[in-house]
């Protein structure tokens, strides 16, 4: 019951994000100043960053659904792909935008790295199952996934930012760290976790098949 609720929340989060990032694409007059900036200095950059983003921030969460993987596994794969060309697309603008952002190094290194952590845990993910290793392939989506989630732990820190009076360009360098870097450890966590569970359980079982 937890686990589900998890995830219907973390997939309704990521449907919110993703409705937003595709009203800022398509109407222009909703725009953020920031986001005002990036169109017209890198128009089809951005664009590209936000519909690609979009993408895989839904499919990614959707490939999460235990049940779906076991009942429809050739979704899964049909919608991994989408999720893998989605981020590589995604990630290249976004490490483009990084290094050309405002906000001097701090932003700069902040998010050009997790632009790099985007496609080295996607791509990682993607050969492990290239080469039908699917735990390594699990776990390394996690991590993938988790930077993913950046798009909704960013707008959450902005929103925080808002109301507790920090201004934009005081709260940006720390947000370009802070939006993924707690992620990847929730990740980590996850992952050791059900490593430790899965030991147990041999453990347990291991009596009983001697």
């Amino acid at each position: 019951m937890i686990k589900k609720t998890l995830w219907g929340l973390m997939t309704l989060s990521a449907i919110l994000v993703a409705l937003y990032a595709l009203a800022i694409l398509f109407a222009p007059s909703i725009r953020p100043t920031f986001v005002q900036n990036l169109f017209a200095h890198f128009p089809k950059v951005t664009a590209i960053h936000f519909f690609c983003g979009a993408v895989a921030i839904v499919t990614g969460a959707i490939q999460f659904n235990a049940s779906l993987r076991r009942k429809h596994l050739p979704l899964h794969k049909i919608l991994g792909r989408f999720y893998v060309v989605s981020i590589l697309c995604a990630g290249i603008a976004s490490f483009i935008l990084a290094v050309n952002s405002v906000g001097g190094i701090y932003v700069q290194s902040g998010f050009g790295l997790m632009a790099i952590c985007w496609l080295a845990t996607t791509i990682n993910a993607y050969c492990l199952i290239r080469r039908s290793d699917v735990s390594g392939h699990e776990r390394w989506m996690t991590r993938s996934y988790a930077v993913t989630l950046a798009g909704v732990t960013l707008r959450l820190y902005l929103g925080l930012s808002v109301v507790l009076e920090i201004k934009f360009i005081d709260a940006y360098p720390v947000l370009a760290w802070i939006c993924w870097i707690p992620n990847l450890i929730i990740a980590e966590l996850i992952i050791r976790f059900k490593a430790n569970k899965r030991r147990l359980i041999n453990e347990q079982a291991l009596p009983e098949s001697c």
